[in-house]
């Protein structure tokens, strides 16, 4: 058969597959998400996320280690207080979990780069992601709050804040208040596009932050919703983030596509809780190769657009990036 156009030809080694590899990724991208509690000397497994760890402020410094010689530089700290109340006080305290973990994790690797999860869910005794006014969420009244947190953590020392409560408003209440107290250089990575998604379900056992009664679907989005995915990142951006992020990652990569082609911000996505706890599982059982489908997912989420990708896998990312496997 008389063939011009041969696809397979770029196929033919592993030199070229990689000469013409269309979709390129870096360890400097990877985010891990980091849990810090309250205690001391504490590191115990979160038992629906094996692998994965809540750290006493003491303990943390060896898991940053460990992060810093895989080569991830980049930490999300989520905290989870000996103490919650209604209003989530221990979220914005100035010696509160988060706020401790960054003082001593940054002056035991000031290399890192420290990003924190700015929410009320950890921190309220209802586990809701603001304030309630009766049964639900008082939208308004949460924005104050959230910003106080935001500047407490600035202050602590983390280099980017990262709000993920969904309330309307908020990234313009932290910007005006960050920028207030001197802070106009620290960026703000928006979950822009949080969807109410059933996989965030080992999340909420590693946070402790389940709510007491309800549902998020009044503040987090429907997944059916791709249209106002797009409102929800737009809106943000005007406000003043800096980094789109859509979450979770697997099940919503068209709206990575989407968010990417409609912002001109860099587009950051959550591979949650659920999917590790899922790939975990089927790995254990032998299912599936674990390794192989962890580097799939990854590489289908910066195929869609994102250019940061949080991942419970990073360490295990950065190393097949570095023997080839993946990147």
């Amino acid at each position: 058969m008389d063939m011009i156009k041969r696809p397979r030809r770029l196929r033919g080694g592993a030199n070229i597959r990689k000469m013409v590899r269309e979709t390129r990724m870096d360890k400097s991208s990877l985010i891990y998400p980091l849990f810090a509690i309250d205690g001391e000397n504490i590191q115990e497994e979160i038992p629906s996320m094996e692998g994965q760890y809540r750290y006493s402020v003491d303990r943390l410094p060896y898991e940053l280690e460990r992060l810093s010689k895989a080569g991830v530089s980049n930490v999300m700290l989520f905290g989870i207080p000996a103490h919650k109340d209604e209003v989530g006080s221990q979220a914005y305290d100035p010696d509160g979990i988060v706020q401790r973990a960054l003082r001593e994790s940054k002056k035991r690797f000031p290399d890192l780069y420290y990003i924190t999860d700015v929410c009320m869910c950890e921190y309220t005794s209802h586990g809701h992601c603001g304030v309630l006014c009766g049964h639900d969420v008082d939208n308004d009244a949460t924005l104050e709050l959230l910003a106080k947190t935001a500047l407490s953590h600035v202050e602590a020392g983390a280099d980017m804040v990262a709000p993920s409560d969904m309330m309307d408003g908020r990234v313009m209440a932290i910007r005006q208040l960050l920028d207030k107290n001197g802070h106009k250089e620290i960026p703000i990575m928006s979950y822009a596009v949080k969807f109410a998604s059933a996989f965030y379900g080992p999340f909420r056992d590693a946070a402790d932050s389940a709510p007491a009664f309800g549902d998020r679907k009044t503040y987090q989005m429907d997944p059916h919703n791709g249209r106002e995915a797009i409102k929800e990142a737009l809106l943000d951006v005007e406000e003043g983030a800096d980094i789109i992020m859509v979450k979770p990652a697997m099940s919503f990569l068209d709206l990575v596509t989407n968010v990417k082609a409609a912002t001109n911000v860099p587009v950051a996505a959550y591979s949650v809780s659920g999917e590790y706890a899922m790939v975990k599982a089927a790995a254990k059982m032998g299912w599936i190769d674990e390794e192989q489908i962890m580097c799939e997912m990854a590489v289908s989420a910066y195929r869609a657009g994102a250019q940061i990708y949080l991942t419970y896998y990073a360490k295990e990312l950065a190393k097949c990036m570095d023997e080839g496997r993946i990147g």
